[in-house]
């Protein structure tokens, strides 16, 4: 909508990876290294880890271009709550094997493949992302497939992809047979507040950007200040705030414009943190959050009890009374919003009329 407005060809700040838009930040740079680094060696586990929008899977796109097709066969998976059996299907099915039959056929099949792959010369390389959601169970059953060899040649190699509970998995006891097979391992950190102003001038950059529209030293200070360096947060951000300016005819960026646009994210994304009391919290007297005293689970004091519900009934009614008016603020934005678009799309037309006329 605004590509147009600000001359650009293409979409800058799409939130699906791209690696055409891949930026080698200081981080990223060093964990392409770590990740070229660990393919050379041609077996093992490479673990890099990273807040959710951090780069993680365009890294990974970006090193796949560079890979020699004629050598190296890589597959990627993206794991949600996997059993053991379940990982060695998917990876099975990822390599284009048949998924039928029970664990063991399955693990032949597999095996029977990585040799025939090293035997023409070429090689296995399985990507998990979102490892962090692999039980222990399913990362053990990974490194039994690192156990694959011919003669003294790993079959397969793993890049572990994840967030940082990826890390604290490894951390415990059942996983020190796996941290004896990773050979390189890296956190991606965000990007540091010049890294998030070449971030963004590098994608609009990338689409034709020439200078319109101009941001201020200050909107990528608020910027970074609010994405905390986070591409994805980047993204999501400043493509919000582009549109705002198409939407209000801007050329120049402020400030201003960035603390606006965050303002509008914050509603439009539902309650606020703490909206609804945390719950497990144990308040001062020692009773789990929510709990009715100890009197009314007795059958005592039901007076008391009911005067404690009282209170609990009336926030849970002011609660909802707020999100209602949450809901309706967002409406309203999201309607004006449209009308704004609706009206400029409208003195466009009438604009090209005239100049045909």
């Amino acid at each position: 909508m605004y590509e147009s407005f600000y001359r650009l060809s293409g979409k800058p700040f799409q939130l699906s990876p791209d690696p055409e838009f891949f930026f080698g930040s200081r981080g990223h740079r060093r964990a392409m290294a770590y990740l070229e680094y660990g393919l050379h060696q041609a077996e093992g586990f490479i673990v890099v880890t990273g807040e959710v929008g951090a780069g993680k899977t365009t890294l990974v796109q970006q090193l796949l271009r560079r890979l020699p097709a004629n050598n190296v066969v890589p597959v990627q998976i993206v794991t949600t709550q996997l059993e053991a059996e379940d990982l060695v299907r998917i990876v099975a099915s990822s390599f284009g094997l048949s998924d039928t039959g029970d664990k063991s056929t399955l693990l032949i099949r597999l095996e029977a493949y990585l040799r025939e792959l090293q035997a023409q010369g070429r090689r296995a390389l399985l990507i998990v992302d979102e490892a962090q959601n692999l039980g222990a169970r399913a990362i053990e059953e990974l490194r039994m497939l690192s156990n694959f060899q011919l003669g003294t040649k790993a079959t397969l190699q793993s890049f572990l992809l994840g967030q940082p509970e990826l890390r604290d998995l490894m951390q415990r006891p059942e996983m020190r047979q796996l941290k004896q097979r990773i050979i390189a391992a890296y956190h991606l950190g965000p990007l540091d507040r010049p890294e998030t102003q070449q971030y963004v001038e590098y994608r609009l950059g990338h689409v034709g950007w020439t200078g319109d529209p101009s941001f201020d030293d200050a909107a990528f200070d608020r910027i970074y200040a609010l994405s905390h360096g986070i591409p994805r947060r980047i993204n999501t951000l400043v493509d919000r705030l582009l549109l705002a300016g198409y939407l209000g005819e801007k050329h120049a960026l402020a400030e201003s414009d960035v603390i606006d646009v965050a303002a509008e994210l914050r509603m439009e994304l539902g309650p606020r943190r703490g909206f609804v009391g945390p719950v497990g919290t144990t308040p001062q007297n020692g009773e789990p959050a929510g709990a009715l005293p100890a009197e009314s689970v007795d059958g005592g004091d039901t007076d008391a009890a009911a005067a404690t519900r009282e209170p609990a009934e009336a926030s849970s009614l002011a609660a909802l009374e707020e999100r209602v008016a949450l809901l309706e603020s967002t409406t309203g934005m999201i309607f004006g919003t449209l009308k704004k678009v609706l009206r400029l799309l409208r003195t466009r037309a009438s604009e090209s009329e005239r100049t045909v006329a």
